[in-house]
């Protein structure tokens, strides 16, 4: 019962921040300089033209009537027609949307994988060398620009290793059809094209190591800081003074108690990327939903910006009511916190 209550909580409180978001992009896109249907037309356009598409986007009535179009729309999953394409949003997010979550998914992989065994090694040898050099590391990629990252790892493996491919998802005379999870690694598996797979995972690595290195950074010292904490309980030092072994204490007793604040760092940048990523998608040709949103803002597509941030938004209310639910479901402590 105690979970099921806050799992309510959780779940009003994350309506409302989107009824909330709903607002805040509506009166963001509308307050926007320029005439959408000018921009749209371009310049040759005649004023009875431009009049036309305005009304049909209807960019002529109250703003009230505009907010509850905008809100049935949404609540018919119809984010609009894109200016920019001439298609329909829905059908240029769903296009971009998979490439996007296929690099944040593989980006927090690997921040995963390096960051927690870093964060433990830093915490197994406080305040020795490896605790110090991990810390440098842990430090240096959080203040890392990802677009400076992004540049240098383009040169020196691309341009001048030639190593590792720079820009895309596969290669160009590559044909595949990521036609059934829009992800090319995993249609490539039940497809069993591992050729395909193979490229998709080198042309994944580039642009995921420089989007994972600020993240990665903060999973290692946020497992360092967990585990030191975790460390000086009582029974740490009474499994110490009974003597289990150090493996043991390390992975079972002082790991996995420390692992709420790591996984929410985790769903926290998971589901941030997902918006953040446009500039690592710019520099690497990435066909996703980031750099899709840009193009989209500087063209003053309003149906399109609106669609993407909503989802981007919706996306990480999503992710971050999972986590809590997770993080509650794992640490009862969390749940007596929000009850109270």
């Amino acid at each position: 019962m105690e979970f099921l209550l806050f799992l309510l909580r959780r779940v009003a409180w994350s309506l409302l921040v989107l009824v909330g978001l709903s607002v805040v992009i509506f009166a963001i896109a509308r307050g926007m300089p320029g005439d959408p249907a000018r921009l749209a037309l371009g310049p040759r356009a005649t004023q009875e033209q431009v009049d036309q598409l305005s009304h049909s986007l209807g960019l002529d009535r109250p703003l009230y009537e505009q907010y509850g179009l905008f809100v049935t729309g949404l609540a018919k999953g119809d984010l609009g027609k894109s200016l920019l394409t001439e298609r329909p949003v829905n059908d240029d997010i769903r296009d971009t949307f998979a490439a996007t979550f296929e690099l944040v998914l593989f980006t927090i992989t690997i921040a995963f994988i390096v960051g927690v065994p870093l964060g433990v090694v830093a915490a197994r040898w406080k305040d020795k060398w490896p605790d110090n050099l991990v810390r440098i590391v842990a430090i240096v990629s959080a203040v890392m620009p990802s677009f400076f990252l992004a540049l240098l790892l383009q040169i020196l493996a691309g341009y001048v290793l030639h190593i590792l491919p720079t820009t895309g998802r596969l290669p160009p005379n590559m044909v595949f059809s990521p036609d059934i999870t829009g992800l090319i690694t995993i249609d490539s598996i039940l497809k069993g094209r591992f050729d395909v797979f193979g490229e998709a995972i080198r042309y994944l690595l580039l642009p995921s190591i420089a989007l994972a290195a600020a993240t990665m950074g903060q999973i290692a010292r946020i497992t360092r800081a967990s585990m030191i904490d975790v460390s000086s309980q009582d029974y740490i030092e009474a499994a110490r003074a009974f003597g289990v072994p150090e493996r043991i204490r390390v992975f079972k007793y002082m790991l996995r108690p420390s692992f709420v604040p790591p996984m929410t760092i985790m769903g926290l940048e998971f589901a941030s990327m997902i918006g953040n990523a446009f500039v690592v998608e710019l520099v690497f040709s990435w066909p996703g939903m980031a750099a899709y949103g840009v193009r989209t803002i500087i063209q003053k597509d309003l149906n399109a910006v609106m669609g993407v941030v909503i989802v981007s938004g919706v996306f990480f209310v999503v992710v971050n009511l999972i986590i809590d639910v997770l993080v509650g479901f794992v640490d009862p402590r969390v749940r007596i916190r929000g009850h109270r």
